[in-house]
C-alpha cells in the first residue's frame, strides 16, 4: 500500500520496528510521514512514545494492534525526555515541548492535528 506521496506504507508488529524512522516505531499502514491506517490527514504527522515499551506509534490504535501488551501513557516524571516524533522532519520533541506548543513542529513548522489534544490522556499521564 502507498500513501499519497507514493511512498510505501508498512505495518510493523512487536518486537520489530520500522527502520525508516530514527526511533523505535511500529504501527498499521504507516506512511513516510507517520500517517497511519487510523489517522491519515495532512495534519497527522506525529508519532507518540508509550511508557510501557518506550516505542513510538502514530496513534493509540496502532499501539493496540501491533504491540504484545496493553498501552501505558508516557510518565509525567519523564516529560522532558523525547516522547514525540515529527514525521515530516524526524525531530523528536519532549512531551513538555509538544504539550505546551502551538500544534506545529518548532523545527520545521509542520502543522500537527489539534484534535489530538482531546486524547491527551491516552498518550501522556495527567
Amino acid at each position: 500500500m502507498n500513501d499519497d506521496s507514493g511512498y510505501e506504507r508498512r505495518t510493523t508488529h512487536a518486537p520489530a520496528t520500522d527502520d525508516r524512522f530514527p526511533v523505535s516505531l511500529r504501527g498499521v499502514a504507516v506512511g513516510s510521514e507517520t500517517r497511519c491506517a487510523h489517522w491519515n490527514s495532512e495534519l497527522d504527522v506525529v508519532a507518540l512514545r508509550f511508557g510501557c515499551c518506550e516505542a513510538f506509534a502514530p496513534c493509540h490504535a496502532c499501539h493496540a494492534e501491533t504491540a504484545d501488551h496493553d498501552p501505558e501513557p508516557w510518565p509525567q516524571d519523564r516529560f522532558d525526555d523525547p516522547a514525540v516524533l515529527c514525521g515530516v522532519c524526524r525531530t523528536t520533541l519532549s512531551a513538555r515541548t509538544y504539550l505546551d506548543g502551538t500544534d506545529a513542529c518548532p523545527r520545521c513548522g509542520a502543522e500537527f492535528n489539534p484534535g489530538c489534544r482531546r486524547h491527551r490522556d491516552r498518550y501522556f499521564e495527567p
